[in-house]
């Protein structure tokens, strides 16, 4: 009962102090809503962005390893790209795919793939600058794929070089407007090839893995519309077996692809082995500078604000200093006075936090309605902007509180 009167009383007189003194205390609680959308904004696009990411690797799975011309990033303990010595590596090919996958005894999958831009006619409607995926059996699969409509192409196609594509959602809709793709032809560079699927609609991923607005077609038809001698960003996606760590996997590739070009003991590969999964700690050293910036930023403004809701508990104080006094008279302990206070300070900085959370979540429906980000306020961050301002109410109560409480009734009544 005790706990209740007290969070009652303290909500009547946060009222009291917000309807009484409007000006005071919006200047007063503006510096917790300032910090409080500072830190929170910032760990909410963090965390939407980290979960894209995330996503994007969830998809390519934990055990993908691309074996390509060009590596990622600059050799470990490097911070410079010597791309000087890549330059004249030779490209990955559709032999050496196969050749890994009938070699390696962890693999599930080995994709050839690379890209190219052309412009796809279908009657009237036309698409330019469409990037044409050619590829290997096993894409769709390695990529976890997902079709909205018709048939995957099949191994037979893929290995026959087909006249036969798959496209994504966006370009299905450009080209084929109010009316089913499937079973229907188009023209790439003027080769006439029949429409057998379309892949869902997934949005644009940090990856490149989104087929939205992509064509998917056998690397063997691609092979016909380009050289695929020249550098096309060509590809070797490995994907493991089930429960084969990516580091096994890339041991493996490593001494199959050295066996597959001959490279002597003492040589350098002329290959590089990219692994999806590396990104990941590479990733959570990034993510942790940033949320340690969103503290900086929301830090200062969040100080401010605690000095703001003190001031209000000061006046507070100083108002009620009579009031204070006739509950001392008529037997209030001072540990009652002193939570009272307590509770008012933490429900006004409550406040102030609650405002600068709804903003945010204002901004994020705004945000993800105009632009093509999936930017959301997660429970776990309404949760911590609410417990700063918890830990903020309760550091900034804490000397007024102890203030009331110790004051005398017999002076406290007397005061003018």
């Amino acid at each position: 009962m005790l706990l209740v009167r007290l969070i009652f009383e303290s909500l009547r007189f946060a009222y009291r102090s917000l309807v009484v003194n409007r000006l005071r205390t919006f200047l007063s609680l503006l510096g917790i809503t300032i910090g409080i959308f500072c830190i929170i904004s910032v760990f909410t696009v963090i965390d939407s962005l980290e979960n894209t990411i995330r996503s994007s690797m969830s998809n390519l799975g934990s055990n993908v390893i691309y074996v390509q011309k060009w590596p990622w990033s600059p050799p470990p303990g490097e911070s410079e790209y010597p791309w000087w010595k890549y330059l004249n590596r030779p490209v990955p090919t559709l032999d050496e795919t196969n050749e890994v996958l009938r070699r390696s005894t962890l693999a599930q999958y080995a994709v050839y793939n690379f890209g190219f831009s052309r412009t796809l006619k279908s009657g009237n409607n036309k698409a330019e600058n469409v990037e044409i995926i050619g590829s290997s059996n096993g894409l769709i699969e390695t990529w976890n794929l997902k079709l909205l409509s018709g048939r995957p192409l099949k191994e037979e196609e893929f290995n026959s070089g087909a006249s036969s594509v798959m496209l994504g959602a966006t370009i299905a809709d450009q080209l084929f407007p109010n009316r089913s793709a499937v079973g229907n032809q188009l023209k790439i560079q003027g080769f006439t090839v029949n429409v057998l699927g379309v892949f869902e609609k997934m949005g644009d991923d940090v990856f490149g893995t989104s087929m939205d607005n992509r064509v998917l077609i056998p690397a063997r038809l691609a092979a016909r519309m380009v050289d695929p001698r020249s550098d096309l960003g060509q590809s070797i996606i490995v994907k493991g077996k089930p429960d084969v760590p990516a580091s096994r996997l890339s041991d493996e590739l490593a001494g199959v692809m050295r066996a597959i070009r001959r490279i002597k003991p003492a040589a350098e590969n002329n290959f590089a082995l990219n692994e999806v999964s590396l990104i990941s700690g590479q990733l959570d050293s990034v993510f942790k500078v940033f949320n340690i910036a969103g503290w900086i930023i929301g830090g200062f403004a969040i100080l401010v604000g605690g000095f703001g809701i003190a001031n209000i508990m000061f006046v507070s104080v100083k108002e009620r200093t009579k009031i204070i006094g006739l509950q001392k008279a008529l037997g209030a302990k001072s540990k009652f006075i002193l939570l009272e206070f307590l509770f008012e300070a933490i429900v006004l900085s409550i406040i102030g936090g609650a405002i600068g959370l709804m903003i945010i979540y204002g901004l994020t429906f705004v945000v993800s309605k105009t632009f093509d980000f999936n930017l959301a306020l997660s429970m776990g961050n309404v949760i911590t902007g609410l417990s700063i301002s918890v830990v903020i109410g309760l550091i900034a109560g804490v000397v007024p509180a102890r203030t009331a409480a110790r004051l005398d009734p017999v002076e406290a009544m007397n005061r003018v």
